[in-house]
């Protein structure tokens, strides 16, 4: 692991001026990433600036259906808050098939999602359930948040603040799991809303997670498991690798959609 230069700050503005006076600084939450990833000498920062202790990106509000959770909030709190379980009992089931104990207790909602890995959990609940992902500079919507492989809309310095949605009429979320990492070979996470269904998919797509606009349209018009039963999922855009063909990865999806929904009730 190279050297490196360690920051905790107080507040959002301090970190992104300690950010900004460095050479080739980065943010840090939960580290579950970027700090392995140091070890492996794969990055190289010049500092580190810690988010996990600012009190503005902690902590869970639920008003009504509206829900927003800080950026530092841990896998952990989510899975353990009653107030996210009385509306969206789903992504209380997501955080808590992430990694194990260790991670659930380190790993943010806002280090998940800003990172993108490809087969992380949290971005199929964001982009299912239509959040917006407020940063230090604005506020932007899932759809948009999510561009690729470990890519999104942030732009350099900026960091992610909260997340928040209106929580959904019904929701369930489904993953064939890597045994070895936790980390899902294929999940979905459905959604059904007034407006109609959403459902996401991660750990299968080429360019990561992504809106599986076929089944959202057949449960839009009948919300149930039979409904997606005879959806086409092209395996030509999917990931192929030493876990999983595209064509598995295919099969996977509807799989796991099917999974969703009926978890959903």
């Amino acid at each position: 692991m190279y050297a490196t230069n360690y920051h905790r700050a107080s507040s959002v503005d301090e970190a992104v001026r300690l950010l900004a006076g460095t050479p080739e600084g980065k943010y840090v939450s939960g580290g579950m990433t970027l700090i392995a990833t140091m070890k492996q000498r794969l990055a190289s920062p010049s500092d580190l600036v810690d988010l996990r202790h600012i009190p503005s990106m902690k902590g869970i509000r639920v008003e009504g259906r509206k829900v927003t959770i800080g950026a530092a909030t841990t896998h952990a709190e989510v899975t353990q808050s009653a107030a996210i379980r009385a509306v969206c009992p789903a992504l209380c089931e997501l955080a808590g098939l992430i990694g194990d104990p260790h991670v659930r207790h380190m790993g943010t909602i806002g280090g998940s999602i800003a990172n993108n890995d490809p087969a992380a959990d949290y971005p199929a609940a964001m982009l299912a359930l239509g959040a917006t992902i407020a940063t230090d500079r604005r506020e932007i919507s899932a759809d948009d948040f999510f561009t690729g492989l470990f890519e999104t809309a942030l732009e350099e310095g900026e960091v992610v603040t909260a997340v928040s949605f209106e929580a959904p009429e019904k929701a369930g979320y489904a993953k064939f799991a890597n045994p070895a990492s936790r980390y899902a070979m294929t999940g979905v996470f459905a959604a059904k809303q007034a407006g109609g269904a959403r459902v996401a998919v991660t750990g299968a797509g080429g360019d990561g997670v992504f809106r599986q606009k076929a089944m959202e349209s057949a449960l839009a018009a009948n919300w149930s498991s039979q409904a997606i039963a005879n959806v086409t999922v092209d395996p030509s855009n999917l990931m192929s690798d030493l876990h999983a063909t595209a064509e598995y990865r295919a099969n996977l999806v509807k799989v796991m959609a099917k999974r969703a929904v009926a978890a959903a009730g």
